[in-house]
């Protein structure tokens, strides 16, 4: 399934443009637009629960990782201890335990890696669709605005709707500056 998402994640991210400008020379603009918003949708929720399996086994792994990590360290020192009590039958079963887990330890760590890997692509999918959702939102938005002349009565209405999207262009800016400083900060505190 990783890949078929991954093919469709970028076949919507390259179409989406393209999607806009069939419904542009379409006859049913408003229809074929608000049809590829919902294949994005769709796109973003398979996203998401793909994102949530991923970050539970990363978790589960990352914790078996540690609980491994936390035996092999308690059976050293019940080999120390048996090692005192010359207890040479101890210290073998101990052995064999910590070689087990030693065994274990790097496929843990191949998980908790290759699930970290995987969460950072399905956020990069994820970042991805969801700014091509926005652009051919607002792209519909333009296409329907350019289709239609308004009305006398109804200009508050379209003003209304282009101060809300410049709004949230305004705080998406903001976004960016703030992390722009932040990163400038840390450069700057590092260096």
């Amino acid at each position: 399934m990783a890949d078929t998402l991954g093919a469709r994640v970028g076949r919507i991210v390259a179409g989406g443009a393209h999607a806009i400008v069939e419904a542009l020379e379409g006859v049913l603009p408003d229809a074929l637009g608000r049809q590829a918003l919902r294949e994005v949708d769709q796109a973003i929720d398979e996203v998401r629960a793909e994102l949530g399996k991923t970050i539970a086994a990363r978790h589960l792994a990352a914790k078996r990782l540690t609980e491994q990590s936390s035996r092999h360290e308690e059976l050293s020192a019940q080999i120390d201890l048996a090692l005192s009590q010359d207890r040479e039958d101890l210290i073998r079963a101990a052995l064999e335990h910590q070689l087990d887990i030693e065994a274990q330890v790097p496929v843990l760590e191949s998980a908790v890696a290759g699930a970290a890997d995987r969460q950072a692509e399905l956020e990069s999918y994820l970042s991805a669709l969801q700014a091509t959702r926005r652009e051919m939102s607002e792209d519909l938005q333009s296409l329907n605005a350019t289709r239609t002349t308004p009305p006398p009565s109804e200009p508050v209405d379209l003003d209304r709707g282009a101060k809300l999207s410049e709004l949230d262009k305004l705080a998406r800016r903001h976004r960016v500056e703030e992390r722009l400083a932040a990163l400038l900060d840390r450069a700057n505190q590092a260096g």
